[in-house]
């Protein structure tokens, strides 16, 4: 089991993505148990990064359903294509087929629109990976439709029939935890909590993902991070945050803070004007070496 474990760990790090053993053996445990995984956390942290490694992993298709306030079944799963059939209608005026025999004809395959979860069900071949991002950002109506879905991967359409799969996706679900999510839905997945990353892992991050930036720069940029997170802020950055702010320091060939370069690029990392204003206080009154203080 933890040679498994850690040859899913070294998988996931040769697609260029910095994890540890418990993401690791949730992203096992998802494709050996076959059940979706909800995977919870704050923006930034990389939950959506994990569906994509996956899918890269497996060498097979990413399939994404980003998640919105009223979201329906018909944006979900499958709609008709009106222009199209109103077209075909007009071409055919002149025939001879009855009524019923041109419904045939118009609700059928050709003019059938997959939308993201019948795109996952009917996929043929390898197993798709599907992404249903943010979840939380849907209404309660979807997210039991959602369920009744992920239990039975199966769709009905009245004109065609029932749609089955034989091969199931690997379902993530990512959550912002805008919303408080079902007991259904949780009871229905693996779960997994994806924190800030600690200093040596971020540091590896920022290394893997930003060549440009030297180590000692990432080390003082990881330390940053971990003291601006333990303010009080109303958007705390995440590990995206540090990225942009890393690719504008190398764009701009620094190889260590100071306050002034802190000022200047401040808005890569803090995105709330009540923030900024925090932390000027802050840099102010305790001035740099309170969050870089470990690094030098």
């Amino acid at each position: 089991m933890r040679a498994e474990i850690e040859k899913i760990q070294q998988m996931m790090e040769k697609a260029n993505y910095v994890t540890d053993p418990a993401i690791a053996t949730s992203v096992h445990l998802a494709m050996t148990l076959r059940k979706p995984l909800l995977i919870e956390g704050h923006a930034g942290v990389g939950k959506t990064e994990v569906a994509k490694v996956m899918a890269r992993m497996l060498d097979t298709n990413l399939i994404r359903l980003q998640c919105y306030e009223g979201l329906d079944a018909a944006q979900a799963l499958y709609e008709w294509n009106y222009p199209k059939q109103l077209l075909h209608i007009k071409l055919e005026e002149a025939t001879t087929h009855s009524l019923r025999e041109k419904e045939a004809t118009i609700f059928s395959e050709p003019f059938l629109i997959r939308r993201p979860l019948l795109q996952a069900i009917s996929q043929d071949g390898k197993p798709p990976v599907l992404l249903i991002d943010e979840v939380d950002r849907s209404d309660e109506e979807f997210e039991a439709f959602l369920l009744e879905v992920l239990a039975e991967f199966q769709v009905t359409i009245p004109e065609i029939g029932t749609i089955t799969t034989a091969h199931p996706p690997h379902v993530i679900l990512t959550s912002n935890r805008v919303r408080e999510l079902s007991d259904a839905l949780r009871r229905r997945c693996l779960y997994l909590w994806v924190d800030f990353p600690g200093f040596d892992k971020e540091v590896r991050i920022v290394t893997r993902k930003v060549p440009g930036v030297n180590e000692a720069l990432a080390r003082q940029i990881a330390r940053f991070m971990e003291s601006v997170r333990s303010l009080r802020l109303s958007k705390v950055p995440g590990v995206a945050e540090s990225l942009d702010w890393a690719q504008a320091l190398a764009s701009l060939h620094a190889d260590h803070l100071d306050e002034e370069l802190v000022l200047e690029t401040l808005g890569c990392v803090l995105k709330d004007a009540d923030d900024i204003k925090r932390f000027k206080r802050e840099l102010t009154a305790s001035g740099l070496k309170r969050f870089v203080a470990a690094e030098g």
